[in-house]
């Protein structure tokens, strides 16, 4: 054999074994909002909670030989931009999966696009039931709950406790919806308009806005005319300000408000403009894991929300931990612990049809997550099909700077106060 031959050999298995040598990897697209407004309605502790959850699984040596290299981008709270940018992690990049987002304006048009590039999506934050109802997505999965289920907890969170604490039957109890008028906010009001309906409690006003208006004077107006006992509130940070400034202003009282998630269930910020006036506000959204009885959970689950904690805190200080960072860790935990594993082992790897079927599979019982409820995903064909069975919510109230259960009462922490103590600033 030829010196040439013999060399072109010795390169070529030098080149195999480099190879062969590379640490296998899959990269993953992440996109939340790290700027606008929506990083400071829960989008930036999304991040924080999910980057905790990747690094620990790193510092681990990865998942099953894979490291996992995530691609973090800044969606800027557009969704324009968010489309822009999961495109490009797609087309250039050249990411294996994409993983985020918080907001549902940019979620619903976005998982049609990437199903039918026949990319798998993991939703780990936005809620509108409209991702997936009706749309039998393939290679999109959701953890998280869904806008309908925020809508049916307030509404049952009221009626069970009408005539103990607000002296009155529910269907005499009156309630308005309020609301910013994207995907997100009008889902959860339609939950809330169908369940008080059902249950018969009396709705004496049902009102969108679109979340970048600059004035609600004339929302508080009609609030003020109609006079409900409860506020039920769908909105981001920035429109949850004007209207409590303006409702301030216009000294409209009420007997409770009962937000959901986004923008009410960052209470330190809302603190930090509003101090005690917000103070008895309640947010429905998954539990933020560290007030969850830990005896509740399997074991383990308890020293994750603890390490979440911790590296949360590592981040922004010693403050309280909002919720959006316990969807951030927890429905990126169950991918990299539960999902991705079985893709490996089971399924021959990381393509999207490895990463569908490990989903399809997965079967978590009740608290076996950090945030206490189960995964299940309804199957292709069914309605919802890529949304999670399993998925739980709670109603939360905040006292004096601290986030309590106040629903479902057989888990809660605290027996809420309802309605608004005398004195309170808002309290008819």
């Amino acid at each position: 054999m030829s010196h040439t031959k013999l060399a072109a050999g010795a390169a070529l298995l030098l080149a195999a074994a480099a190879a062969f040598a590379q640490p296998k990897e899959i990269k993953i697209g992440v996109i939340y909002d790290l700027t606008g407004p929506f990083a400071g309605g829960g989008s930036e502790a999304n991040h924080i909670g999910t980057k905790a959850a990747i690094d620990m699984f790193n510092e681990k040596g990865g998942v099953e030989g894979y490291r996992i290299n995530p691609v973090y981008v800044d969606a800027q709270s557009k969704v324009d931009v968010a489309i822009n940018e999961a495109e490009r992690l797609i087309n250039q990049e050249k990411v294996d999966m994409l993983l985020g987002v918080y907001s549902s304006a940019q979620c619903v048009p976005m998982v049609g696009k990437v199903d039918a590039a026949k990319k798998f999506m993991w939703a780990t934050v936005c809620v509108s039931s409209a991702v997936f109802k009706g749309k039998n997505l393939q290679y999109v999965f959701r953890p998280q709950p869904h806008s309908d289920q925020y809508g049916q907890a307030s509404c049952d969170y009221i009626k069970e406790h009408a005539q103990k604490k607000f002296g009155t039957s529910h269907d005499k109890l009156k309630v308005a919806i309020i609301y910013e008028d994207g995907p997100y906010g009008a889902g959860v009001a339609a939950g809330n308009e169908a369940q008080c309906k059902a249950n018969g409690t009396p709705i004496v006003l049902k009102e969108g806005y679109a979340a970048t208006a600059p004035d609600l004077s004339s929302l508080v107006t009609k609030l003020r005319r109609a006079a409900p006992d409860v506020i039920l509130h769908t909105g981001y940070n920035p429109d949850i300000t004007l209207f409590l400034r303006q409702a301030k202003e216009q000294n409209f009282k009420f007997k409770a408000l009962i937000g959901h998630g986004a923008g009410h269930s960052q209470i330190g910020k809302l603190r930090e403009t509003f101090g005690d006036d917000v103070n008895y506000f309640h947010s429905i959204d998954p539990v933020a894991s560290q007030i969850l009885d830990p005896k509740t959970l399997k074991p383990g689950m308890g020293d994750l929300a603890k390490e979440m904690v911790r590296r949360y805190q590592a981040v922004k200080g010693p403050v309280e931990v909002p919720p959006h960072a316990s969807m951030g860790f927890t429905n990126t935990w169950i991918f990299l612990a539960d999902v991705l594993p079985r893709a490996i082992k089971k399924h021959g790897g990381i393509s999207s049809e490895a990463l569908r079927r490990a989903a399809l599979e997965t079967d978590i019982p009740a608290g076996g997550t950090p945030s206490g409820y189960g995964v299940k995903f309804f199957p292709p064909g069914h309605n919802m099909s890529g949304q999670n069975e399993r998925s739980q919510l709670v109603v939360m109230q905040f006292v004096n700077g601290r986030t309590y259960i106040a629903w479902p009462t057989p888990i809660r922490t605290t027996d809420p106060v309802l309605p608004f103590p005398k004195g309170h600033v808002y309290a008819r």
